[in-house]
């Protein structure tokens, strides 16, 4: 699950503004690619592009040791890069006037507060077994809305490992990329994410959703209709970054949560194993507010569960419920939603040809995540917007993604 995140970074990465449409992509890396030569005139730079993720079901699992099902999103991070003849190392931003210039010899002892914290924390973890590389000159940027729950953090630290990898001629390794961004963000940024953000940006697959037991590790690339089905997201504009107490207040809460139901289930050894009965047995033990959290993760396991099997046998319908309970149980149980995310989510299923909704990333904002037809999208933002903005006295940003293929050199 993606973190409430760091302003700075964020801003730095991929700004606020609406995405390209997916179909450009090329030529908005072919417009950052010239961006680059502004800054640094010479030979052309390598371009690359790593996806921002989704989640679709799984709610607040990750940490509590259950199964997610996120996807990766046509839009996130874009880089470019090109090698120099020295050790010198030079990472620039498209919305930051700060800049590292900085010796691969020389590198900083610790994260400094500053957006490059993220993929400086990569590259220190990859240089530790590679040192005879040479330095380069990258310019980050990209396309993904911030601070709204669809893991830009993950998309900069595994497109950062990608294209460091590639440029020192090292074969594409999914896991490596995975376990230098999760080294970054952990002990270099010090942000105690799960595994789900950096997988699903690594291991995506067009077509697909990915199916992973987090405790574990385990993964399967499972079916999705892209072509019956599509994806919108729909920006509440409140930035999750302000309620960061909150959201870790939700992870002590399901670890006391635990060690209380632990010795009613002593085959349990995360939260998501406990089975829903013990919960029930315990209520009152637990008392009044552990025992909604206790009830939306044991219930959100059996939730993702079921979409699963409506994905397996293309009851779409079925699938989209899952997603709707999801918020009714993140609102009334888990209570991290808020209510522009409540709003936008009945306004959403108000709408013919949409078959679910609800809240996506940690919550207390960012966005909401809407499962319809494509026959739907026609009249839908308009539908969002109008109605959000008599309550709310503004217009929510609407976007509409399709699935990647994962981090990838584009030429």
């Amino acid at each position: 699950m993606e973190r409430p995140a760091r302003g700075g970074y964020a801003r730095a990465m991929h700004g606020a503004g609406t995405p390209t449409d997916p179909l450009t992509l090329e030529s908005a890396l072919e417009a950052h690619g010239r961006h680059f030569r502004e800054l640094f005139p010479g030979a052309s730079a390598r371009l690359y592009f790593s996806p921002g993720r989704v989640n679709l079901m799984g709610a607040h699992l990750d940490y509590n040791g259950g199964t997610v099902m996120p996807m990766a999103l046509d839009r996130g991070t874009f880089l470019a890069l090109r090698p120099r003849a020295d050790r010198r190392l030079v990472l620039v931003s498209t919305l930051e006037a700060e800049r590292l210039t900085v010796e691969l010899d020389a590198l900083p002892e610790q994260a400094v507060g500053r957006w490059f914290d993220y993929p400086l924390g990569v590259l220190v973890h990859l240089l530790r077994t590679r040192p005879a590389v040479r330095g380069a000159e990258v310019l980050f940027g990209g396309n993904l809305p911030i601070g709204a729950g669809l893991s830009s953090s993950a998309s900069i630290s595994v497109g950062t490992a990608f294209a460091f990898r590639s440029l020192w001629g090292e074969a594409p390794d999914p896991m490596a990329c995975i376990e230098a961004a999760l080294w970054g963000e952990r002990q270099w940024v010090g942000v105690q994410c799960g595994i789900m953000d950096p997988y699903a940006v690594a291991l995506s697959r067009p077509g697909h959703v990915l199916w992973l037991e987090c405790r574990e590790a385990r993964h399967e690339h499972l079916p999705f209709d892209a072509r019956g089905l599509a994806i919108a997201i729909v920006d509440s504009g409140i930035r999750r970054e302000l309620a960061k107490g909150d959201f870790n207040r939700r992870v002590q809460e399901c670890q006391e949560a635990f060690r209380r139901l632990a010795p009613r289930a002593p085959e349990a050894r995360v939260l998501c194993q406990v089975p829903a009965a013990v919960v029930e047995e315990a209520a009152e033990e637990l008392g009044p507010v552990l025992a909604r959290r206790a009830r939306h993760v044991v219930g959100e396991v059996a939730r993702t569960q079921a979409a699963r099997q409506a994905l397996e046998r293309g009851d779409a319908e079925a699938f989209g419920r899952c997603i709707s309970a999801t918020h009714t149980s993140l609102r009334e149980l888990y209570e991290v939603s808020v209510p522009e995310l409540d709003r936008i989510v009945e306004l959403a299923l108000s709408w013919p040809g949409v078959l679910g909704a609800r809240l996506t990333g940690a919550g207390f904002g960012g966005c909401a995540v809407v499962l319809l037809r494509p026959s739907a999208l026609s009249g839908f933002r308009g539908h969002v917007e109008r109605g959000f903005e008599r309550d709310f006295a503004r217009r929510p940003p609407v976007f509409f993604f399709r699935g990647d293929a994962g981090p990838r050199e584009v030429s």
